[in-house]
């Protein structure tokens, strides 16, 4: 087995460190951090994943953690780079953390391969390859390894991948990096450092552009009184499309779709090329966090000051602690600027967004978050909110109102209970009553009809 180096122990890194444990390699993980590094020495894990602090103990033997580069490259024949690659105001990609672990690489010490894990530009390994040779660095050879993990579900797609691209510019290389892989069993493309940085971008484009189609339909449902869950599963049998990312929402969100979307839009830019689909992609998932507040207002009156909205959910999905571009942040914020009382609950991530808005009331649970208000949106979808004793949070809510932005909610059995239902491109709920909450004029809405018991 192998002798490999991690730089970087947030969410890609740490799971790539602990999984190539698993497979059975001895693993360094590195991190300017010191907090971090001590956390994981004494078995605390800085990020939520399902399955990652038993995977963790369960390796202790082949991983060891490190804030000392000397001893980090001390072994390493493979040099894992996970290190982040947020977005600049321009929406480039930064590269400074990835520029900084290429300055401060090991002397000559033996051959190593330097393995890029990190989502960077096209482009990005050919600069890192100038680099290097003009610093004397012939003993490092590079390659483009590109993650394709979903929070949440990440040590999984790390163990049970589609695929595994590496790239890199010679086969000694590609083949030594492919053989890490080998006992996962999956295909490897292996290709060259420019094509597999173009996979990742491209990948992750059409994910996020098949997010706003789909969402585009269903505002076309909401026009015309057809129901996209139907549209979505008819779409879906196609073998051609398939039914992955149909679900009609309130907009994709995370560390990856935004910050890779506008990446890649940006590089185009900077070839001289305008891509105009991804322009459009962009401004839909935008604008679809935005229509909820729409919503709320023809539901409950044109003016939301004073009125109370809870709001369940805060990471950008399930089983994450992830708030990064997450949904919740730009509803709270408009709901703040319409003068609403927001109060809010995750069941993970509330510290995680607690200074990022202030002004929003973090509830203990999510009937505390319910109490008195006048609307419920249910933002990220939680088996806890999808189990909710609604007939008890119709009892707390000042109005029973439920606006769910995943449609992930039995709108029927809600209607039953008295709740007004309003999802995301759905037809309504079976007529069974004519009381409105916002006005006589509600009735007419195609996408919600409302009971009361």
């Amino acid at each position: 087995m192998s002798r490999i180096t991690v730089i970087g122990v947030g969410y890609v890194g740490l799971v790539t460190a602990v999984c190539l444990a698993e497979l059975g390699h001895d693993v360094t993980a590195m991190d300017i951090d010191t907090a971090k590094i001590d956390g994981l020495k004494a078995g605390e894990v800085p990020i939520y994943e399902p399955g990652l602090t038993e995977l963790i103990a369960k390796n202790r033997d082949r991983l060891s953690f490190t804030t000392d580069p000397v001893e980090a490259y001390a072994s390493g024949e493979f040099i894992f780079v996970c290190v982040d690659t947020p977005p600049t105001y321009s929406g480039d990609a930064d590269l400074s953390r990835i520029w900084s672990v290429i300055e401060n690489l090991p002397p000559e010490d033996g051959e190593r391969i330097l393995i890029v894990k990190s989502t960077v530009p096209v482009g990005t390994g050919a600069a890192i390859k100038v680099t290097l040779a003009q610093r004397g660095y012939e003993h490092i050879r590079y390659c483009s390894n590109p993650e394709f993990l979903r929070e949440g579900s990440a040590i999984h797609d790390f163990l049970h991948p589609d695929r595994v691209v590496v790239g890199a510019d010679d086969a000694p290389t590609r083949d030594k990096v492919g053989a890490l892989y080998e006992p996962l069993h999956a295909p490897i493309v292996k290709t060259s450092v420019p094509s597999a940085e173009m996979i990742k971008y491209a990948s992750n484009a059409f994910l996020a552009t098949k997010i706003s189609f789909i969402n585009e339909i269903a505002n076309v449902c909401e026009q015309t009184g057809a129901d996209v869950r139907t549209v979505a599963q008819g779409m879906g049998l196609d073998e051609r499309i398939g039914p992955h990312f149909l679900q009609a929402g309130i907009g994709y969100g995370g560390s990856c779709f935004p910050k890779d979307v506008s990446a890649l839009k940006q590089l185009a830019g900077n070839s001289g090329y305008h891509f105009q689909l991804l322009t459009a992609v962009i401004e839909v998932n935008e604008l679809q966090k935005r229509r909820v507040i729409g919503k709320l207002k023809r539901l409950l009156g044109p003016e939301l000051r004073g009125k109370h909205i809870a709001l369940l959910g805060l990471a950008f999905k399930p089983n994450t602690d992830d708030v990064r571009e997450a949904s919740s942040i730009v509803l709270a914020g408009r709901l703040l600027a319409e003068g609403a009382h927001v109060v809010a609950h995750d069941p993970i991530a509330m510290e995680h967004i607690r200074g990022m808005l202030p002004s929003v009331i973090l509830a203990a649970d999510p009937y505390e978050a319910l109490e008195e208000a006048d609307a419920a949106v249910l933002v990220t979808e939680w088996p806890e909110y999808l189990e909710l004793d609604w007939e008890r949070a119709r009892d707390l809510m000042a109005q029973p109102l439920v606006v769910d932005g995943r449609n992930s909610l039995d709108g029927e059995a809600l209607a039953r209970l008295g709740f007004v239902y309003e999802g995301v491109g759905t037809a309504a709920p079976e007529d069974v009553g004519t009381a409105t909450p916002g006005g006589d004029d509600m009735n007419t809405s195609p996408s919600h009809r409302v009971v009361m018991d």
